[in-house]
């Protein structure tokens, strides 16, 4: 049985993914798309996740493009897309590269602009989910990162 050859550079929705890397694996490098919603792709396409990315036939990329662009044909459950409800069209979608990058940033402007707490937290370059300050986020924008400054011992008193 003659071995097939590896693909070395497989593109799919505008990524170039590497053709050695398993199928699930490559499949995470596309923006937009994890571990989970990879895995219902294959699952749906009867593709082997473990495989080889390089050894996929042409017809068998096309189909797995053909679903991450348009998951709803291929009965992926919704609870799997990214962009559930989304708030100007109210449809489920699943966004992938640019789409996705797109469409968050008018989300950070819509925020600022109607100046809901997190949009604040945008603008002034605070940590947007809860996150504690004290120790984290120390950068000065543009500036050294600021650190915790240690008290000398000849300062505190304490030998």
């Amino acid at each position: 049985m003659a071995e097939q050859e590896i693909k070395q550079l497989i593109r799919i929705v505008n990524t170039d993914l590497n053709g050695k890397k398993g199928v699930m694996c490559a499949l995470n490098k596309i923006k937009g798309v994890g571990f989970n919603f990879a895995h219902a792709v294959l699952q749906v396409n009867n593709i082997d996740p473990k495989q080889k990315l390089g050894l996929l036939s042409q017809d068998q990329i096309k189909k797995i493009e053909q679903t991450i662009l348009d998951p709803s044909k291929s009965k992926i459950p919704t609870w799997l897309y990214n962009r559930r409800r989304d708030p100007e069209t109210g449809a489920d979608k699943h966004l992938v590269t640019i789409p996705l990058q797109l469409s968050r940033e008018d989300d950070i402007k819509k925020m600022k602009k109607i100046k809901s707490y997190k949009g604040i937290r945008h603008t002034l370059g605070q940590p947007v989910r809860g996150q504690r300050t004290r120790s984290n986020f120390r950068a000065n924008k543009g500036k050294a990162k600021l650190g915790v400054v240690k008290s000398k011992a000849g300062k505190s008193g304490r030998v």
